[in-house]
């Protein structure tokens, strides 16, 4: 096995052990145990600051990873991805101990990896509204209404796009 493929393996290794502890996580947290789950969305983040990062582009590649329009000008890993995940499910775990300044932290690094992350942005409002920063929080809410409505009119356009055309042709 070359050093090319070992790197490779234990990528795939680390980002399957961190996937097991995010599930984990998700897990205790439907189950109402938020310190469980934020216990296992920290070592999940341990794998994942761990991986080599020039190893991960074949990892992609292999596993499927699937890069959403929004971030076509910079490609994301299956990392990426995950540690979107894992630090918008750590801010859900604060705002439930009202532990309100690391629910606007974790938010904020959610933000960082993915700035369309609807649940972050409204978690993040919803901390900053309880730290009393109340113009912050409508700011955000505002942004996040502004944006979804704009999303919903492309799609809107996108499904009646070829319709008109056809009737024109009648």
């Amino acid at each position: 096995m070359s050093e090319e493929q070992a790197r490779s393996a234990e990528v795939v290794r680390k980002l399957a052990v961190a996937k097991e502890k995010k599930d984990v996580g998700d897990v205790a947290f439907k189950a109402g145990d938020v310190k469980n789950a934020l216990r296992s969305y920290h070592e999940a983040l341990m794998y994942l600051k761990g991986i080599d990062k020039q190893a991960l582009s074949p990892v992609t590649a292999m596993t499927g990873s699937v890069v959403d329009g929004a971030a076509a000008a910079k490609p994301k890993t299956e990392a990426d991805e995950m540690l979107e995940k894992i630090y918008s499910n750590m801010c859900a775990c604060h705002l439930k101990q009202n532990n309100w300044k690391r629910a606007v932290e974790t938010a904020d690094k959610a933000i960082s990896q993915n700035e369309n992350n609807y649940k972050a942005l409204f978690r993040k409002a919803k901390a900053l509204g309880e730290l009393g920063f109340f113009e912050k929080a409508e700011k955000i809410l505002r942004t996040c209404y502004r944006r979804t409505q704009q999303e919903r009119e492309k799609v809107h356009n996108q499904k009646f796009k070829g319709a008109f055309y056809h009737f024109g042709r009648a």
